[in-house]
C-alpha cells in the first residue's frame, strides 16, 4: 500500500514539473515572438474595451455593467487604432468611428462649440449622459491621435489636420493660461478659480508640443513646451528620486508640489496614477531637459527590487503591489533610451506581458496596448 502511495506520489511530481516546464516555456515563446505578442494584446484590448454604437465607437473607462468614456481613454483609443493602423492592424473605418465619438461629445462653452472633448459621459436612468468641461490631457492625446492618423491614412490627411488644429487652436484659447504660461487641467478652470495655477504633470508632452507647433505653425506650443518641462526640472530637482507628483503648483518660475487632497485624491502630491504617465510622455523627446528628468527617476526605478504602484516622492512604496499602468511607461521608456544605467528595466518591466490582458483595469490595460502597438524587439 505504500509503496502505491509512493508511486501515486511520484505521478504528480512529475505531472506537476511537466506543467511547469510547459508553462515556462510557453511563457518563453510569448515574450519572444514579439510581433506576434503585439498584436494579440492589442486585439485582446480591441475585444475588451471597445464599445461601438451605430456609427461610433468609444473606449470603455467603465465596466461592462456601468460602462463610461472618458476623453482620456478617447485619445487613447485613437492613439492605439491609428498606430495600429500603421502595422496593418486597423482599418481607417476603425479610426473614424472613435473619431465620430468624440466630434459628437465636444465641449460647448460660453454657448460657443468647442473643439474640446467634454471629459466623461455614462448611464444615467437609460440615457447616455455627459459631463461638462474638458480635461486637458484628454485633449491632447485626441490632437496627437489625429495628427498620427494623417501619416497612417495620407488620402484623409487634410481633414485629420483640419480637426487637428481646430483642437489644438482650441486648447490654447480655453485651456492655457497667459500668466503662468502652461497649460491648465480643463476649459473649467478660469482666473477666478482656486485651480488657476494648477498643473498635471502629465500634461507635459513635449512631442505632443513639437508635433503640434509643426502642424498649426504656432510657435506659441514651443512656448508652452519650454515652461512646462522648465516647471518638471524644478519639481525634479527637488527630491534625490527624481520623481514629480500627479499636481503641482506653479508660478512663471517655479514649482512645488501640492499637498493631499487637492484636487483628486490624498496622493496629488506623490507619484501616483497621473504622473505615473511621465516616464510615457518623455521616453522619445530629445529636449534635453525631458532626458534629464527622466534619467533621474528611471535610475531610482533601476534601484528598486520591484516596481509598486505609486511612491511618495522621496521614494516610499503607497501600495506594495504592481500596476500595468505603472509598469508599461517605465517599460516604453527604458526601451527607447537603452544603455543610460537602467537597461535591468527592460526585462523586469516586460513582464507585464507574460500573461493576458487585464478585463478589468481600463487604465493598465490601455497603456499596456499603447506601449504594445508602438512595438519593441
Amino acid at each position: 500500500m505504500k509503496e502505491k502511495n509512493k508511486r501515486r506520489w511520484w505521478m504528480w511530481v512529475v505531472v506537476a514539473l511537466v506543467f511547469v516546464v510547459y508553462a515556462a516555456t510557453m511563457l518563453v515563446v510569448r515574450l519572444n515572438n514579439p510581433i506576434h505578442l503585439q498584436k494579440t494584446v492589442y486585439q485582446q484590448w480591441k475585444q475588451d474595451y471597445l464599445v461601438t454604437r451605430g456609427q461610433a465607437t468609444f473606449v470603455n473607462a467603465g465596466t461592462t455593467k456601468h460602462p463610461a468614456g472618458l476623453s482620456e481613454a478617447q485619445g487613447y483609443g485613437m492613439m492605439i487604432t491609428a498606430v495600429a493602423g500603421q502595422r496593418g492592424w486597423a482599418s481607417q473605418k476603425e479610426f473614424d468611428r472613435l473619431l465620430n465619438y468624440y466630434l459628437s461629445e465636444r465641449d460647448v462653452v460660453d454657448n460657443k462649440q468647442t473643439a474640446l472633448m467634454k471629459w466623461r459621459q455614462y448611464q444615467k436612468d437609460g440615457q447616455w449622459v455627459s459631463d461638462a468641461n474638458s480635461a486637458t490631457d484628454g485633449d491632447l492625446y485626441i490632437a496627437d491621435s489625429l495628427a498620427l492618423a494623417a501619416k497612417t491614412w495620407p488620402k484623409r490627411a487634410a481633414y485629420y489636420h483640419r480637426l487637428e488644429k481646430a483642437l489644438a487652436n482650441d486648447i490654447l484659447a480655453y485651456e492655457y493660461n497667459p500668466a503662468t504660461k502652461v497649460l491648465m487641467t480643463g476649459d473649467w478652470v478660469d482666473a477666478k478659480s482656486r485651480y488657476y495655477k494648477l498643473m498635471r504633470t502629465s500634461d507635459v508632452m513635449p512631442t505632443v508640443f513639437d508635433q503640434l507647433a509643426k502642424d498649426t505653425g504656432n510657435q506659441q506650443w514651443a512656448s508652452v513646451k519650454n515652461q512646462m518641462l522648465d516647471r518638471l526640472v524644478d519639481l525634479s530637482n527637488q527630491h534625490k528620486t527624481g520623481l514629480v507628483p500627479d499636481f503641482a503648483w506653479v508660478t512663471a518660475k517655479s514649482a512645488k508640489p501640492v499637498g493631499a487632497n487637492t484636487i483628486a485624491s490624498k496622493y496629488d502630491g506623490d507619484y501616483w496614477f497621473n504622473a505615473c504617465r511621465v516616464p510615457y510622455l518623455l521616453a522619445t523627446s530629445k529636449d534635453p531637459r525631458a532626458k534629464k528628468v527622466l534619467n533621474k527617476m528611471m535610475k531610482f526605478f533601476a534601484k528598486q527590487y520591484e516596481v509598486f504602484s505609486g511612491y511618495t516622492l522621496k521614494g516610499k512604496p503607497i501600495l506594495k503591489r504592481k500596476n500595468a499602468g505603472f509598469n508599461a511607461p517605465i517599460f516604453y521608456a527604458v526601451n527607447h533610451n537603452r544603455n543610460q544605467g537602467y537597461d535591468n528595466l527592460f526585462n523586469s518591466e516586460k513582464s507585464i506581458y507574460a500573461q493576458r490582458l487585464n478585463q478589468n483595469d481600463y487604465y493598465g490595460a490601455t497603456l499596456t496596448t499603447l506601449v504594445a502597438v508602438e512595438g519593441w524587439k
